[in-house]
């Protein structure tokens, strides 16, 4: 069933006059159209009829861009499928890595590097802990999703990291970890602080950081050393979760974090007044469910500062779960643990579609025959882009 209300609805209605106002990315602009035009006439589609029953169907393209909250479902599936066949028979902790509310401001001007840093501050900490004979002694595996918001959609950039119990020595046996515990969690918060800002220095002294457009200048050494030793003397969060039951729930959380948007249109209530309504859970209290009420400004706003720049990958691998070799690292893991490598066969589009939504291509709805043939293909319309003058330099 189509929601009541969609993220494209509020971008048709309000997304000019935001425009009018607000410098955007090429990746946000080009985000923000794509929603829009998302399974509509724009973006072209097809007529099907019944050569049964004479019902006609007409159906529009999808914008398949990655932010997009109708365009997931498919990606998803194909994506845990191709994990399906790297699970092992061991137990997967869930770890998070938040980065302080005080960093925002320098890593909103710097998106991809302060999102590079956070995934390699990040592996670091885990591979040098594990590393460390005290812990585990071996070169762990990491699987780690990128996120920039919390529930109310604020800007709140920090990965979720997947991590099996065990890792490969030097001599290439596999070291099995606890099954009830991963790594001590102030250990890994102040070693993961350390080692961002660590990175960051480094990237601030090359002249690699910009605010707003332009590069750090030397005036703002004062500001920027403030800053640090602020940061230095803080407490940053790293939180460990109790370990998945299996791999059957590791597959479940994946299925729910990896592919996520800002907000999806199920969360949304209403939209009138120029304010938008939609649920969120306040984790402050327990995860209560609430109702927040933004203006549809504010809520175009806050949706569009998690579109990620064009090209950027959010989910990366490390340690023996880093993309080269990785097939044959896990073959060989599964043979030490004695385990059948699963070898899934691949689905096609049709497949997925019918799983996710009970649809069969060339189908009629109407009479349950296979009788639609396609009786006309029409392209995308040639529309102008959104206004490129409000783009930032």
């Amino acid at each position: 069933m189509r929601p009541v209300l969609e993220v494209a609805d509020i971008f048709r209605k309000y997304g000019q006059i935001y425009l009018k106002d607000h410098r955007l990315s090429k990746a946000q602009l080009k985000g923000m159209q794509a929603i829009e035009r998302c399974r509509t006439s724009s973006l072209g589609g097809h007529i099907d009829a019944c050569r049964k029953c004479g019902s006609v169907q007409v159906s529009y393209n999808s914008c398949r861009n990655r932010h997009c909250p109708k365009c997931q479902a498919i990606a998803r599936e194909r994506w845990l499928q191709a994990r399906k066949e790297e699970l092992l028979p061991v137990p997967y902790f869930h770890v998070v890595f938040t980065l302080p509310h005080d960093l925002n401001p320098v890593i909103r001007c710097n998106e991809v590097v302060g999102y590079r840093l956070l995934f390699q501050a990040a592996a670091q900490t885990v591979k040098e802990l594990s590393e460390d004979k005290k812990y585990l002694g071996a070169t762990p595996g990491m699987m780690s999703i990128l996120h920039t918001w919390g529930q109310n959609l604020m800007y709140h950039p920090h990965i979720h990291s997947i991590i099996p119990a065990g890792g490969l020595c030097k001599d290439g046996s596999w070291r099995s970890g606890r099954e009830n515990f991963f790594l001590p969690v102030k250990v890994m918060s102040r070693l993961f602080r350390g080692k961002f800002l660590s990175l960051l220095k480094q990237k601030y002294q090359g002249g690699e950081l910009k605010f707003y457009g332009r590069a750090v200048e030397l005036a703002l050494a004062p500001e920027f050393n403030s800053l640090m030793n602020k940061l230095y003397k803080q407490e940053w969060v790293v939180y460990a979760k109790k370990p998945f039951g299996g791999p059957e729930q590791v597959l479940s959380y994946l299925g729910r974090y990896t592919h996520r948007v800002a907000i999806a249109n199920h969360r949304l209530i209403k939209m009138e007044n120029d304010l938008v309504y939609f649920r969120w859970k306040d984790y402050k209290q327990q995860g209560k469910q609430k109702v927040m009420k933004l203006t549809a400004e504010e809520f175009i706003r806050r949706f569009l500062m998690h579109i990620l720049p064009t090209g950027f990958c959010k989910i990366r691998y490390a340690g023996f779960l880093a993309t080269r070799g990785r097939k044959e690292r896990i073959k060989h893991i599964r043979r030490i643990l004695k385990c059948k490598t699963k070898e899934l066969q691949k689905r096609s589009w049709q497949e997925w579609l019918y799983e996710l939504t009970g649809i069969i291509p060339g189908y009629c709805p109407t009479c349950k025959d296979e009788a639609l043939i396609t009786v006309k293909v029409f392209p995308t319309a040639r529309e102008p882009p959104l206004s490129i003058q409000n783009e930032v330099a």
